[in-house]
């Protein structure tokens, strides 16, 4: 089967570092932390009180007020990213056959605040007098459903839920559907929306998120003080291109898409395996993927979470397959800014990554203090850093041992 290559030709990104994905990576540059006391609700009497909350977004704005009470914030949140992405990248459905475009939107967990406040209609109302809209507005797959409205994209349409992975299997799953001929248009990417009570309590009582009252001492990936990861939310989107079909509309085009990987490790429900083995072999197939070899690789994404499992285990995973090569690496986290995006994050970072590679440009992971043995990578501490750069990877580690990583290449036309 014939192999096209396949680009990135628009971008779209609601986070918490901005309402676009130009205002997000000139904060990521910036070394902005978009993290803060929650507002979304009352956290008294809660023992986690920061979050990483999108700020200033006005869904009746950008949607009108009927349309957006018909949509949950995460599917908010991936419409107005997705029609970011279809202007960035000029792209409009005259240009292609519908039914060769499709939509892959991950969700980690969709609508769960809608779920909280149909719950307590249902017990105060009575459980028939919930809301006609909740399950159509609360399912996880109606980001992409909406998003596949919205485009008039009329092939494939579908949603990964692998947790925090899931954003970035989306966007490997749509480069391969089009390197393998299945379609010429794809977008992309992960959108979540769980700030609310009933999730924090829930990744609190398993010991997932960090307690601290600073901000600035809160999600602080590879620092040996890290405590657990910040909620984050917030949406990415990418339109994604078969080469040919780019450059004969005389598309603008941000990077290149070479290789992806995905496994599992098989081993527990929310820790990784201790030596990294899955993630590495998710990088490792990654890089086969595109032809590649470790030394060609200049940056790594990390997944970076902040925990001490996820944060040594990664760091494990990178000198397994880069070796001694490994210390030479620029490794950063961008989740040190945007806190965790869960079905977002995959997404979100191959926007960072791609624009990296585009800007010659590493973002930093900020708010790092106190070196860890366990992690003795060139983190990128604290002030991003001009480079020159090649390729890139990113990576994502999942609850239920989903590994993906993604490697971009630098257009040169």
């Amino acid at each position: 089967m014939e192999r096209r290559r396949v680009v990135i030709t628009g971008l779209g990104a609601v986070t918490p570092l901005g309402l676009t994905a130009g205002e997000s990576w000139r904060a990521a540059r910036e070394g902005v932390c978009g993290i803060g006391p929650i507002t979304a609700y009352d956290p008294a009497g809660m023992k986690v009180r920061l979050a990483a909350e999108v700020k200033g977004f006005d869904p009746d704005t950008l949607f009108g007020k009927p349309e957006a009470k018909r949509m949950g914030r995460f599917t908010q949140f991936a419409l107005a990213a997705a029609r970011e992405a279809l202007a960035d990248s000029g792209f409009q459905i005259g240009n292609a056959d519908p039914k060769r475009c499709g939509v892959i939107i991950s969700s980690g967990i969709g609508g769960i605040g809608i779920t909280e406040e149909e719950h307590d209609r249902g017990l105060a109302k009575g459980w028939d007098r919930v809301s006609p809209f909740f399950i159509p507005t609360g399912i996880c797959n109606m980001a992409a459903g909406r998003v596949a409205i919205d485009a008039g994209f009329r092939g494939l349409c579908t949603c990964p839920v692998t947790a925090c992975a899931g954003g970035t299997n989306a966007v490997g799953d749509a480069f391969h559907y089009i390197r393998d001929g299945y379609a010429e248009v794809m977008l992309c990417g992960g959108s979540e929306a769980a700030l609310t009570p009933l999730a924090v309590g829930g990744f609190t009582s398993m010991k997932a998120l960090s307690q601290s009252a600073d901000p600035g001492r809160a999600s602080i990936p590879f620092d040996a003080e890290r405590n657990g990861f910040v909620m984050g939310e917030g949406a990415g989107v990418l339109l994604l291109e078969e080469l040919e079909h780019a450059l004969a509309r005389g598309a603008r085009i941000v990077a290149e898409v070479t290789g992806y990987g995905a496994t599992c490790d098989a081993y527990h429900m929310t820790a990784p395996r201790p030596d990294g083995s899955g993630g590495a072999e998710a990088m490792a197939m990654a890089l086969a993927d595109g032809g590649a070899g470790p030394e060609d690789v200049d940056y790594i994404n990390a997944h970076g979470t902040s925990t001490h499992l996820n944060d040594a285990g990664e760091t494990a995973a990178i000198k397994t397959v880069f070796g001694d090569y490994a210390g030479r690496l620029a490794v950063s986290s961008t989740k040190s800014m945007t806190g965790h995006m869960l079905g977002a994050a995959g997404a979100v970072e191959a926007i960072f990554t791609a624009l990296a590679l585009r800007d010659g440009f590493i973002p930093a992971t900020v708010n790092y203090r106190i070196p860890d043995p366990e992690c003795d990578l060139d983190v990128v501490p604290n002030q991003g850093r001009k480079a020159d750069l090649r390729c890139a990877l990113s990576n994502s580690l999942g609850f239920g041992g989903h590994n993906g990583c993604l490697l971009f290449k630098r257009w040169e036309a």
